[in-house]
Formats: structure tokens, sequence, C-alpha cells
């Protein structure tokens, strides 16, 4: 075979390149639909239930005494996966509780001494857990830090004004 003949073959399995197509050119990509417009402007109706979810509350339908039966038996039998599905159901989520307790003013860094003491002897008296007593003294940690920055930044703005008005003299 000649150089020539393998070249021939080459470009006859090469494919073949469509021209350009100008609707291919048009075709959007991406976000079909303009802002706030869709396929399906209503979008799907309230209540509508997907097919598996239908499936199943028709194989269910009828028998939710005997698998609640079976569930309170299993449990009972010590199945502490079933327990916890059980008792997450029938017993609500804890919710955080407000507390009451005297606390005295805290205007200055000194004063949150007098502040842990108080959240100390709180928890001590069981006023307080120590769960709640610890988010306490965060806050009140919080609210020192707070207090020390701007204290700070006082003392700087007198020192830059003092500085400046040595300037002048």
């Amino acid at each position: 075979m000649s150089a020539s003949g393998v070249g021939e073959e080459a470009t006859a399995a090469a494919p073949v390149l469509e021209p350009y197509d100008e609707q291919s050119a048009q075709k959007q990509r991406g976000r079909p639909f303009e802002p706030g417009q869709s396929g399906n402007p209503n979008g799907r109706p309230k209540g509508a239930r997907n097919k598996v979810t239908r499936a199943i509350e028709a194989l269910i339908d009828g028998q939710g005494e005997a698998i609640a039966a079976k569930a309170v038996e299993k449990a009972l039998q010590g199945d502490s996966p079933m327990q916890r599905a059980l008792l997450s159901t029938l017993v609500p989520p804890r919710r955080e509780r407000t507390v009451e307790f005297e606390l005295p003013k805290i205007e200055s860094a000194a004063d949150a001494r007098k502040a842990l003491s108080a959240v100390i002897a709180a928890c001590a008296a069981r006023e307080l857990s120590p769960r709640e007593a610890s988010e306490i003294m965060g806050l009140i940690k919080t609210y020192v830090g707070t207090i020390e920055v701007a204290e700070l930044a006082a003392r700087v703005d007198a020192l830059e004004n003092e500085r400046a008005r040595r300037a002048i003299k």
C-alpha cells in the first residue's frame, strides 16, 4: 500500500462534521424561563402527594392499629431504635425555659466577678442547671468583652484628643 492510500482511508473514516445550524445556536441553555415564569406557572397543587407516598398509604390503610401494636410490642421487647422512635413521637422536644434569679448590675468589667459569683450560687442552690449557668456565664463574658472594648475605645479617643491638643499648642 502506498502512503497516499493510507491518507485516503483515514479521510474516509473521519467523522463528518455537520454544517453550522442556526437553530442549534439559538437553543437556550441553563434557564429556559424568564424569572417568575415556568413551564407550570401554577406550580404543584397544595396537598399533592408523590406516587411513593400514595402507594405506601394504600398499603398501610386500615392497618394502622396492627402496625402500632407491633411497634409497641417490639419496643417492650427491648428494641431500642423502636423505643426511641416511639418516645420521639410521644414526648415533645424539650424547650428552653427562661430562668429568673438575682444578678447584680454589670456596669464595668470589675462588676463581672459579683455576677459570676451570683450565677455559681444559683447553680449550687439548684435554681439553675449547670448548663444554664454555663450559658449565662457565656453571656456575661460576652457582655464584659463589649464593655472592655468600649472602655478601650474611649481611652484611645482621649489619648488621641490629648495628642491633637498638644500638637496645636
